[in-house]
């Protein structure tokens, strides 16, 4: 690019910034936990260099998630009952199981427990009401991992309708 074109360029976008710096703000996006801005360009204008004012922020809450913001689990569509057998071709990596915290699926998991640590299948408890539940599910697990999700929409792409279930890469198992 020559320098006159280079100049041309350059004095376009200068003639530009006046007419963009006026532009109408849009919000794409808030959280709702948008901060405002006064006390940081309060701040930034501060003759007092050497000590900028802070603005208070509160720092987030961290730490362990409570359990009960979790309840109810529940997942559409599927219900307690028999499962056939069935295969397919998924390539699941790793396989995982789908348990209620009815009566059904307490006893599948105790049924089961052993075979599932063996082959390092994961769970999803994808029903549960109480913090009973989950407690419940957990002592039963001994050690298994089982995280509470919905999987209504895993169920649909697998055709299955009930619970408990085995999923491997191979087939689908009750």
């Amino acid at each position: 690019m020559s320098a006159v074109k280079l100049l041309n360029v350059i004095g376009i976008v200068i003639g530009l910034i006046p007419t963009l710096a006026g532009a109408a703000l849009t919000v794409i996006y808030d959280s709702g936990e948008t901060q405002p801005i006064a006390p940081f360009l309060d701040a930034l204008e501060s003759s007092d260099i050497t000590a900028p004012r802070r603005p208070t922020i509160q720092p987030p809450q961290l730490g362990a998630a409570d359990l009960a913001t979790l309840l109810p689990i529940r997942s559409p569509g599927l219900t307690p009952g028999p499962v056939q057998p069935n295969t397919h071709d998924r390539p699941f990596t790793r396989p995982f199981f789908l348990i209620g915290s009815d009566n059904l699926s307490r006893q599948w998991l105790l049924e089961h427990r052993d075979r599932l640590k063996e082959i390092g299948a994961v769970g999803m408890l994808i029903q549960a009401e109480t913090l009973d539940d989950l407690q419940t599910i957990a002592e039963l697990a001994a050690g298994l991992s089982v995280m509470p999700a919905s999987a209504s929409d895993i169920a649909k792409v697998l055709g299955v309708s009930h619970y408990p279930v085995l999923i491997t890469p191979h087939g689908i198992e009750q």
